[in-house]
């Protein structure tokens, strides 16, 4: 208690503070690739000209150290950049499980203490610890306020509305959960049950809990993740049935699992990061946009937006004081709908918007691309020239590409969203994956991006 105490006093000075970074969203969103080129741009700040402490000439120097957790893995950035710079240029691997990297900044002081103590004697160090985890496992949150029931409840009335749910289904409405347990079958649920989750991410859908059946680990074949939902019956299951054991099983993840992780991780949060694959949505049609509204919505309910004081400060206590809300891939469209793309992602995550600012935290939302992969081009599409990008498709070389006109109110999206609409009526969107270019990564000048220097500015600059 007393180092934490002692920490907390020299950053209330001004001669060291920590501040913890939460880089969070869901699978394919970028998490990997943000986090390899927010460290890149802040060890090489050449395409960072909107972060005010670099244009101030208040960032001295930055570098890397260890990671301050012991029991946590190292965010594998030099491999991750690798990927990148390779004579052959790929995305790197999605994050798998949790890791963490510290940067260290040594800043000029400013105002007073500067006047009075000048030169080196005058700076101050910041640390960054970003924690990366699978946007799977955000998923799990929600589950600490669920039973059992409800949840079974909830998740087998989310797959009767949807296609890939049905064998599942079909198996589940086959089984007694009074019935004595018998593994066999268990196992067989199970793995049906993580079937579906398996094609319902595919088919675009967010809302998939337990987050661990699709990235399990070391927990793979553990009987903490050995259940599957059943329906509710009229008699409630015995002691040694199918349905108690079940439940049992699902106590045991949240307790065991999901809450360590919350409790370890998220309440030690500072600033936030939330990155929406706004256009992965679009593509999956108004289905997979409502899903992933209420999905983030549940998400954040977790978190604990609102200022820290300083007395808070010094006995541990932390709240989340900014979060950023940031739709990725926006070099996957032209620079004109990157205002509406903003847009969207502030419509969809309203909920958690109102939530954050009544708490007395700081929000807002943009569009960004953490490494930009695309040029901007112009075609000629029937006959008419079409605002587009360039970028380097799978075995295709280079391509101009144009992923659908956005709207020009969030209206036009959330809508057919709310009404479950099964497509859009009047638009259409594509996802184009395309590969990082040769070249991308130059020594001594970070990865070009968009807005990654407004984000950081936003995220940390009153710290910096």
């Amino acid at each position: 208690m007393f180092d934490g105490v002692a920490r907390a006093a020299r950053g209330l000075t001004g001669r060291e503070e920590v501040i913890r970074l939460g880089v969070t969203g869901l699978s394919g969103a970028g998490k990997t690739v943000f986090i390899t080129s927010l460290v890149a741009n802040l060890l090489d700040r050449g395409h960072m000209p909107a972060l005010r402490a670099e244009a101030e000439g208040r960032i001295r120097a930055v570098y890397l150290q260890p990671q301050p957790d012991d029991t946590l893995p190292r965010f594998d950035y030099e491999a991750h950049l690798a990927a990148l710079s390779a004579p052959d240029p790929h995305w790197p691997e999605s994050t798998r499980a949790i890791s963490e990297l510290r940067l260290s900044f040594r800043l000029a002081a400013g105002g007073i203490v500067a006047g009075l103590l000048g030169g080196s004697a005058g700076e101050r160090v910041l640390h960054l610890d970003i924690v990366d985890y699978p946007g799977e496992w955000l998923l799990d949150l929600g589950l600490l306020g669920l039973s059992y029931e409800d949840w079974s409840r909830q998740t087998l009335e989310r797959m009767a509305k949807r296609d890939e749910g049905a064998d599942c289904l079909a198996r589940a409405a086959s089984v007694d959960p009074g019935a004595r347990l018998d593994e066999g079958q268990a196992t067989g649920l199970a793995a049906a049950f993580t079937g579906y989750l398996a094609a319902a991410r595919k088919a675009g859908f967010s809302d998939l809990t337990p987050g661990r059946f699709l990235l399990p680990g070391d927990l793979a074949g553990s009987p903490a993740l050995t259940f599957a939902p059943l329906p509710e019956t009229a008699t409630p299951a015995g002691r040694g049935s199918l349905g108690r054991e079940f439940a049992r099983r699902y106590d045991a993840y949240r307790e065991k699992v999901v809450r360590p992780f919350f409790r370890d991780h998220f309440l030690r949060i500072d600033r936030q990061i939330v990155l929406v694959d706004v256009l992965g949505a679009l593509a999956s049609g108004p289905r997979a946009v409502a899903d992933m509204r209420d999905t983030m919505a549940g998400i954040l309910a977790a978190f604990r937006p609102g200022r820290t004081s300083w007395l808070g400060l010094l006995f541990g206590q932390r709240r989340i004081g900014r979060i950023l809300f940031a739709a990725t891939k926006a070099d996957h469209l032209h620079h004109d709908q990157h205002r509406k793309v903003a847009a969207i992602v502030a419509a969809i995550m309203r909920a958690a918007k109102d939530r954050a600012d009544f708490a007395g935290a700081e929000t807002a939302a943009m569009a960004l691309a953490s490494a930009r992969a695309t040029v901007e081009d112009r075609v000629t599409h029937d006959g008419h020239p079409l605002d587009a990008v360039k970028g380097r498709l799978d075995g295709r070389g280079w391509s101009a590409f144009h992923a659908g006109d956005l709207p020009d109110h969030p209206a036009s999206v959330l809508d057919p969203a709310r009404a479950s609409d099964a497509a859009w009526l009047d638009a259409g969107y594509a996802q184009i994956r395309v590969l990082p270019p040769p070249g991308l990564v130059r020594p001594g000048h970070g990865l070009p991006n968009i807005r990654l220097d407004r984000a950081v500015d936003f995220l940390i600059g009153d710290r910096l």
